[in-house]
């Protein structure tokens, strides 16, 4: 299969007919949920479309090539985040988790060989440590705006996590009014 990667300028454009086939129209051949992972993995940008309506259903099949990871090899999403994800549609806040999620992930990305490292040195007083700490006070304070009641009390926050749970809170109800403001 032929590649392009993102940085060529070019979308893929997939087409996925009535009989469930998929059409990868830059290099005129049949391909499978398994190609278009493979497709991601190499940073290579795609669009699936309907090939009979036209309809971008791109989201549809990049949420099915998760459903397949996640039914035939190694769980990444554990119950209780599904669970969390499931309670935000129809949540007032649903209209912030994708971009939420989208710099978590970015943060996460950014901070891998660091990750990586602390888990190689299985020291807990390595950089990760700090940034697990981080994120685990930014997890905690959207969890408690987006959904009150559901966060464990139980946990205790770290030493000087306090300050930066109040100011992420302050950040997220200065969100929540932003989207409040453009909502009317």
């Amino acid at each position: 299969m032929a590649k392009k990667n993102a940085g060529d300028g070019d979308t893929v454009i997939v087409k996925k007919y009535a009989n469930r086939r998929l059409y990868n129209t830059s290099t005129s051949s049949y391909i499978t949920l398994e190609d278009l992972a493979a497709m991601v993995r190499d940073n290579v940008e795609f669009q699936v479309l309907d090939a009979k309506t036209g309809e971008d259903i791109t989201h549809s099949i990049l949420t099915q090539i998760i459903m397949d990871e996640e039914s035939s090899g190694e769980q990444m999403l554990p119950v209780s985040f599904l669970r969390q994800l499931i309670g935000m549609y129809g949540n007032s806040m649903q209209a912030m988790m994708p971009s939420y999620l989208e710099a978590a992930m970015v943060n996460f990305r950014e901070n891998q060989g660091k990750i990586r490292e602390a888990f190689e040195k299985g020291i807990s007083n390595t950089p990760f440590a700090k940034i697990h700490e981080t994120n685990m006070a930014m997890m905690r304070a959207a969890t408690d705006v987006l959904m009150p009641g559901t966060a464990k009390r139980s946990e205790k926050p770290a030493a000087g996590s306090n300050d930066e749970i109040a100011a992420l809170r302050k950040q997220m109800a200065e969100m929540q009014k932003k989207l409040d403001e453009l909502s009317k």
